[in-house]
């Protein structure tokens, strides 16, 4: 997950704000973080968030602060003075352009605070600090609060994208990201500000007690109330714009609905064959061997060596363990990472840690030259870019058979009653598919991408009016019978196994898998940069591979305005869906013995 610390200027892999600099729309942090534990969601699940969780707190403290005081920034509170508008009225493009960076570095300090407040809360902080932090948090919310929305910054960016052509590509990726952050931050009317701080309590508090009743029907006035918020949230922020297509946007920049129809729809054609053949011409490999006790000290420090051996670096950054595992901190040279363990399932830890370590990679490597640092230009591109980096190690990586080589023999140091078995047996046993597939946070990567469109098709059905919410319990449980080939026996089992929606962030849930394909679609073009890839990983050096994620895209940050155009850039097309079907085809095709 990622938690957000750092920079985030807006928001980000609400990701959170997160530290990076993600900047992206803020899920309520606290109860995001909350229902994060209580509904036991995967680590996967938030990681993006974490760094959001933070920033989310901050932001509904914000809000909370907002109403205390009876105006927001469209109540024309906020201004500048008569010197100061003159000022931004007069200066030339290059002294605008550093006014501009100092305001948003001065942001970014200021989230960097509200990471470190974050991780210490849910890693170190006492449990008897909860009022006085909330305190913290709430101050700390409302300077940010102002500073994001000041008169002067808004009008220094208006001069800005205006003068677009004067400024290089860096610069005019700073005022780019910088004019929609603060759009969008003002664009929202107290009355529907405060209504959307109410409801993210209420929603929460009424999706718990629904999820363990397993009555969706006593969640279905929230989710209702969520779409309507939805709907005036987008109009308020772009009317011309489809309401999907703004709340998307907050989550991943640049994408649409078309477009994501576009892709869905052609891992949609590809993959439901696959899992039904799969099931039921396919001979699963044994993973029972894998099952064990395995001490979770032992596995503590198992994980930290892998996660040092991958690259992380601690020097800039920290390792520790937390209820639910996640990557934060406050600034590329602060990176602060967590895990968690299982006495009895030794892969989730290190799948877990591989994981964030990922994340965490990317933080480290984030571009510090002076052009860069503290400005929008560095932060995560997107929640599906940063989730990619995570699943690329996790996945493209970790569950590989030139790392399963590598891997096994440290187990074995560790873990010296491991099962003797060989580095095949090891791969094969990492890569079994889940049979039923029914919750999410659970699911292989095979099955996982079809739990992500089901949810995208009720929430884009909900927006348009074509489902309605009475109608969800049914509909999510024929497309699961459709999809995946089973059904859930109860709505805690089915739609309300998520804590997502009771936060009302639609659009979220796709950069899951968006994540998982640009992973893939990068790691099959590093292969081609890289000829002995696959060997170094075998043999653990991982350096090579590193290096090449960190100059193609950790130090890009969000140079580009889309993840289209990030793999363009990167490896000559646009996202494609059909590299990750191929991927799975033959990787599962062989795993299975279909051919």
């Amino acid at each position: 997950m990622l938690r957000l610390g750092t920079r985030s200027q807006s928001l980000v892999r609400g990701r959170p704000a997160h530290f990076s600099g993600f900047k992206q729309p803020r899920l309520r942090v606290r109860a995001m973080a909350t229902a994060a534990v209580a509904a036991d969601t995967s680590k996967r699940d938030l990681a993006p968030y974490i760094p959001f969780l933070c920033l989310l707190c901050l932001v509904s403290a914000a809000k909370a602060m907002q109403q205390q005081h009876g105006h927001s920034m469209l109540d024309g509170q906020q201004q500048c003075t008569t010197a100061a508008s003159d000022r931004c009225n007069t200066l030339d493009t290059a002294s605008a352009y550093d006014d501009l960076a100092a305001k948003l570095r001065e942001l970014d300090a200021l989230n960097g605070i509200s990471g470190l407040l974050g991780w210490d809360e849910l890693v170190m902080m006492p449990e008897g600090a909860v009022g006085s932090r909330g305190a913290q948090k709430s101050a700390l919310a409302g300077v940010l609060y102002d500073k994001r929305t000041d008169q002067q910054l808004g009008q220094l960016l208006k001069q800005l994208k205006d003068a677009t052509a004067e400024l290089d590509p860096v610069q005019a990726a700073v005022v780019r990201d910088a004019y929609r952050s603060y759009v969008r931050e003002t664009a929202i009317p107290k009355e529907l500000a405060q209504r959307i701080a109410k409801l993210e309590t209420d929603a929460y508090v009424t999706w718990v007690a629904a999820r363990k009743a397993s009555d969706f029907s006593q969640f279905a006035p929230y989710l209702q109330q969520w779409v309507d918020v939805n709907k005036q949230k987008a109009a308020a922020i772009d009317p011309a714009k489809p309401a999907y297509d703004v709340l998307l946007d907050d989550y991943e920049k640049g994408m649409t609905a078309a477009r994501l129809d576009e892709i869905f729809a052609e891992v949609r054609k590809g993959l439901v064959p696959l899992i039904a053949e799969l099931r039921s011409k396919g001979t699963p490999p044994n993973d029972e061997w894998l099952k064990g006790t395995f001490d979770i000290d032992k596995q503590a420090a198992l994980c930290k060596e892998v996660a040092l051996e991958l690259g992380f670096n601690t020097d800039t950054g920290r390792l520790d363990v937390s209820v639910h595992p996640f990557t934060g901190g406050a600034h590329p040279t602060d990176v602060r990472m967590t895990t968690r363990f299982k006495e009895h399932d030794l892969t989730e830890g290190l799948t877990g840690a591989i994981h964030e370590t990922g994340h965490a990679l990317y933080e480290q490597g984030r571009n510090l030259d002076k052009d860069w640092e503290g400005l929008p230009v560095n932060s995560a591109l997107s929640m599906g870019i940063h989730e990619s980096q995570s699943l690329f190690w996790e996945r493209m990586v970790a569950l590989s058979k030139p790392f399963a080589a590598w891997l096994l023999p440290r187990i074995m140091q560790h873990f010296p009653d491991f099962p003797e078995r060989s580095a095949s047996d090891f791969f094969e046993a990492l890569n079994v598919i889940k049979s039923p597939s029914l919750i999410r946070v659970e699911a292989d990567e095979v099955t996982y991408p079809m739990h992500i469109i089901l949810r995208y098709e009720i929430e884009r059905g909900l927006m348009d009016g074509s489902i309605k919410v009475s109608d969800v319990p049914a509909v999510w449980n024929a497309k699961m019978k459709e999809y995946l080939g089973t059904a859930p026996e109860n709505d805690a089992q089915g739609c309300l196994q998520d804590v997502h929606w009771s936060a009302g962030p639609f659009g979220y849930f796709p950069t899951y898998s968006l994540g998982a394909m640009y992973a893939c679609q990068i790691y099959e073009y590093a292969k081609q940069q890289l000829p002995e890839l696959e060997q170094q990983i075998q043999q653990g050096n991982f350096k090579p591979l590193r290096e090449w994620l960190n100059e193609n895209i950790h130090r890009k940050g969000s140079l580009y305005p889309s993840g289209d155009e990030l793999m363009q850039a990167v490896t000559g097309s646009a996202l494609k869906p059909q590299t990750f079907l191929a991927y799975l085809r033959s990787k599962y095709g062989q795993l299975y013995k279909l051919n």
